[in-house]
């Protein structure tokens, strides 16, 4: 009887257990910075910058200094940014002083030598300030949306997010955007256009085509008027086609005298004449006058009356004033030396 020998069982080798990298014991959300950081500085090694040279130069932890670069970088941005719009918005304020504080004088021009009234130029002087100022508000807007739109896509690209799909998404919202609001930018357009032309504003008494009265205020989107009737009106300034100002520059103060028909011409000539010069030298109306009134003569002749006309240039909005000065001097000339109105 054979005896088998048995078969010797093999011995088991224990399987060897992965050591762990060092970058799984850290912690997932440190990954994701280093991921981040990795990514900002486009390797942080190959062509990363001065920075990152800097920066690996006196770091000597190696998945530091990518985070401390990207830091680093981005504070640079935002902070070139706020000079560039500070320094832009000291210069707009510059701009802005320098036009609202022209010396040009437009009364020194209607009256020639003689010495000017000081309403004139304080009017043109103030409407020239508000404009400026309201343009200058403009120009800053722009240059802090251009100024700070830019260092937000530098940031952007800075932290690796893809700037092409953001900008077409905004592309097309705004496409959607400027199709919807179509009125909206015509409107701020006008209005920019009106306050860069000088064409009215605020005190002017204006036709604006739906209604007639006294400029409010002025802002891009609208204009508010207040007719004779106390009744405010908004109007958008996209919808202005035509303006017509009764009070930008000057006015002018038109009085018809009539007379009846047998009267002395000559006589009346001359004593319209003599009444628009004591106005003229009246101190009082020598400041609202911008120069001196003139009678223009024989303006109708019918079989009852002969008409004469007088007229004066005057401030803005002042024409109604002057007029009925000169009516009422008119008057008393005429009946103290007895010439007849005629109906």
């Amino acid at each position: 009887m054979f005896l088998s020998t048995p078969t010797p069982t093999p011995a088991l080798t224990p399987t060897p257990t992965p050591s762990a990298s060092p970058a799984s014991v850290l912690d997932p959300g440190v990954q994701d910075l280093l991921n981040m950081g990795a990514g900002l500085t486009k390797g942080c090694g190959d062509g990363g910058g001065v920075i990152c040279d800097v920066v690996q130069t006196l770091v000597p932890v190696s998945w530091a200094a990518p985070v401390i670069a990207s830091v680093i970088a981005i504070a640079l941005i935002v902070t070139i940014a706020m000079v560039l719009r500070k320094v832009a918005h000291r210069l707009i304020e510059r701009v802005v002083r320098r036009a609202s504080s022209g010396r040009t004088s437009l009364a020194g021009r209607l009256r020639g030598n003689t010495a000017p009234p000081e309403g004139l130029d304080m009017i043109v002087a103030e409407r020239r300030r508000q404009r400026a100022e309201t343009m200058g508000s403009v120009l800053k807007s722009i240059a802090s949306i251009i100024i700070l739109g830019t260092a937000v896509l530098t940031v952007l690209d800075r932290l690796s997010v893809p700037i092409a799909p953001l900008l077409t998404s905004v592309g097309i919202l705004g496409v959607a955007i400027g199709f919807g609001a179509q009125e909206l930018v015509k409107d701020f357009i006008a209005g920019m256009f009106m306050l860069l032309e000088d064409q009215y504003g605020v005190g002017d008494v204006i036709d604006a085509g739906p209604a007639v009265g006294t400029v409010e205020a002025v802002t891009l989107r609208i204009t508010r008027l207040r007719d004779i009737d106390g009744r405010v009106w908004y109007i958008r300034n996209g919808t202005i086609t035509r303006v017509g100002n009764e009070s930008q520059g000057w006015s002018r103060a038109t009085v018809d005298v009539s007379v009846a028909y047998t009267s002395d011409v000559p006589a009346v000539r001359d004593l319209l004449k003599e009444v628009v010069g004591e106005v003229w030298d009246d101190p009082a109306f020598r400041a609202v006058i911008v120069e001196e009134p003139q009678v223009w003569g024989l303006e109708q002749i019918s079989e009852t009356a002969v008409i004469f006309r007088v007229s004066a240039k005057t401030l803005p909005a002042k024409q109604a004033e002057v007029a009925r000065e000169i009516r009422i001097r008119v008057k008393a000339a005429l009946d103290r030396a007895d010439i007849p109105i005629a109906a």
